[in-house]
């Protein structure tokens, strides 16, 4: 099994050419999110910018859900890889998200993304995670995430 070293995120370690605009290495405008195992968590640390915020000093609602939603799929795809056993993440879509938006979230630090899995159950993962800004959850969110097939448009994307 191909386990990200501690520099490496699983982003840069099992998808180094996608272009999603959450996670992708490769896109170059987007939010370039960089998840790192933690024991049972997957956390990632991530700075905001003046054009990230809805308005001034608060992170627009909508890069918020992009943050966990990306960062809730990498989850799933790196537990589905340890629950089978396999050398590569397989390639996961969001199936539906529910984020929960419980105080503004600041834009003058760094925050932190961390996400678990609840439940496996076939292709089927279930995912919690927050956004923290200093000692405050921000935002939380409930995910499930499918492992896709050949066939699949995301399925070559890693």
């Amino acid at each position: 099994m191909n386990a990200p070293t501690e520099s490496l995120s699983l982003q840069d370690t099992f998808g180094a050419d996608t272009r999603c605009f959450g996670c992708g290495p490769a896109n170059e405008q987007g939010l370039r999110i960089k998840s790192f195992v933690e024991g049972d968590v997957v956390v990632a640390r991530w700075r905001p910018e003046r054009h990230h915020e809805a308005f001034d000093g608060v992170l627009n609602g909508g890069i918020c859900g992009a943050l966990l939603d990306c960062h809730g799929n990498w989850t799933a795809a790196w537990a589905l890889m340890l629950a089978r056993g396999l050398d590569q993440t397989p390639p996961t879509v969001t199936a539906e998200f529910h984020v929960k938006l419980r105080r503004p979230t600041p834009t003058d630090c760094e925050l932190l993304l961390r996400a678990w899995a609840v439940a496996i159950d076939g292709d089927k993962v279930t995912i919690e995670a927050e956004l923290v800004a200093g000692d405050k959850v921000t935002a939380t969110c409930r995910g499930i995430f499918i492992a896709v097939h050949e066939g699949h448009p995301a399925f070559p994307r890693w």
